[in-house]
C-alpha cells in the first residue's frame, strides 16, 4: 500500500495492518450496511499482475480458462489458471489499461503464479511483474452507486464486465448483490473520488467487501485450495468464466470433457452456518446422515455474514446436497445451512446424470 494513500485512509478512520484495511472503527456495523447501503472499500491487499509485451494476448490465450481475444480497454473479464489435470491454480480479473494487461487476485497466490507463468513464456514477447501498488485501487456497491458514481463522473458502465475509461481513472463493473464498481487510478484522482462518495457511502473493510463476493456466488482460489477444483466445480462456468469454444490451454481437455460428457459430481453452493469459529478454504465437509464417513465436499470461501456468524461458498456433491445434512470438518461438527444462490444451477442435458 502506497504510504500517502495508507495515510490519508488512517486519517479517515482506518485501520490497516499489513497493507489491509480491517475496518473503519465499527466492523459490526459495516456488515450490516453490506446488503441495504452504500459502501466504499480499499482494494490495496488484492494483489495484480502486469502483462505486457507485443505476445501478451497470445501468451494468455494459452494458459486460461477464457477467450482473451474478448478484452479490450472497454470490456474486462473472469479467467482462470488451470494445472494439466484441469484443476484451478487460480482466478483472475483481467482487464485492459493502456497498453498492458492486469491480472487481479489474492495476494497470497501473486508470486506463485508469476512464476508458474513465466515457465512457458520462453520466447515469446512477454513481461510478467507485480504491479500491486502501480495504482490505488477501490471498491463501490450499494443500491443507489450507480447513481452517485454518476453524479460523480458523468457516466457508467452499464453492464457486467463493461470498462469505462474516463479522467485516468478505469471503472470496472463487476458481478455483486447490488450494482458493484471497481475503481483504478492514480492517487491524486482516487483520493479525489474518495471523498466525494464518501459523503453517502459507508466506509468498509477488506472482509466486508469480500463478503459481497460470497454473496454474490463468485468463487475465489486460495493457497489451501489450489489443485482443488475444476471450475465447473465452483460454478465458473456459470459465472461467465470459461469458453469451451476457444483454443487449447492447460487442462483445456479435461475441463471440455467435464462439459460435454456431463461427468461432473459437485457444483459450488451458496451456505450459512451458525458457528462464531471461522471455518477455512479447504475444509472437508460430511453428509451428517449418510452411512459414508467420506468427505462430500470442501469449502471454497468464508466469510462474516450480518448476523455475526459466516456465510460461506461451499463444493458439495450434488446428489448429497438435498438428501442429508452438511456438516463442516467431521460428521457431528457444525450444521450448515444451503441458501439460494443469485443465479440458476439449471444443468444441460449433457450435464444432467
Amino acid at each position: 500500500m502506497k504510504t500517502e494513500w495508507k495515510i490519508f485512509l488512517e486519517n479517515a478512520g482506518a485501520l490497516v495492518e499489513n497493507g489491509c484495511v480491517q475496518h473503519f472503527g465499527n466492523p459490526t456495523r459495516e456488515l450490516k450496511v453490506v446488503n441495504t447501503g452504500s459502501i466504499i472499500a480499499d482494494l490495496s491487499h488484492v494483489g495484480l499482475i502486469a502483462v505486457y509485451g507485443d505476445d501478451a494476448i497470445k501468451f494468455l490465450q494459452g494458459q486460461f480458462t477464457n477467450d482473451l481475444n474478448e478484452i479490450s480497454e472497454n470490456y474486462s473479464q473472469l479467467n482462470g489458471m488451470c494445472n494439466p489435470k484441469g484443476r484451478m491454480l487460480a482466478i483472475f480479473r483481467i482487464f485492459q489499461r493502456s497498453d498492458r494487461y492486469y491480472l487481479r487476485l489474492p495476494q497470497e497466490l501473486l508470486q506463485e503464479t508469476i512464476k508458474k507463468l513465466r515457465m512457458y513464456v520462453l520466447r515469446s514477447n512477454v513481461t510478467l511483474e507485480e504491479a500491486t501498488d502501480t495504482f490505488v485501487r477501490i471498491g463501490l456497491s450499494g443500491p443507489s452507486s450507480e447513481s452517485q458514481l454518476k453524479d460523480v463522473l458523468g457516466k457508467i458502465p452499464e453492464t457486467v464486465n463493461d470498462v469505462l475509461q474516463l479522467d485516468n481513472l478505469t471503472v470496472i463493473r463487476i458481478p455483486g448483490i447490488n450494482p458493484r464498481f471497481e475503481i483504478i487510478g492514480e492517487i491524486d484522482n482516487i483520493q479525489k473520488l474518495w471523498s466525494k462518495l464518501d459523503v453517502h457511502s459507508a466506509p468498509v473493510g477488506a472482509d466486508v467487501w469480500a463478503s459481497i463476493d460470497v454473496l454474490a456466488g463468485i468463487p475465489t482460489i486460495y493457497k489451501e485450495t489450489t489443485d482443488m477444483f475444476v471450475p465447473q466445480m465452483v460454478n465458473f462456468d456459470v459465472v461467465g468464466g470459461v469458453n469451451f469454444k476457444k483454443g487449447c490451454y492447460t487442462g483445456q481437455e479435461i475441463v471440455a470433457r467435464m462439459h460435454y460428457l456431463g461427468k461432473l459430481k459437485k457444483r459450488m453452493y451458496l451456505a450459512h452456518v451458525s458457528s462464531t469459529n471461522k471455518p477455512l478454504a479447504g475444509t472437508p465437509l460430511y453428509a451428517k446422515d449418510s452411512a459414508n464417513e467420506q468427505s462430500v465436499g470442501n469449502i471454497v470461501d468464508t466469510k462474516p455474514s450480518t448476523d455475526g456468524y459466516y456465510d460461506l461458498l461451499t463444493v458439495i456433491k450434488k446428489d448429497n446436497v438435498e438428501k442429508y445434512r452438511i456438516t463442516i470438518g467431521a460428521i457431528d461438527g457444525p450444521e450448515i445451512e444451503i441458501k439460494e444462490l443469485p443465479y440458476s444451477l439449471d444443468l444441460s442435458e449433457t450435464e444432467k446424470e
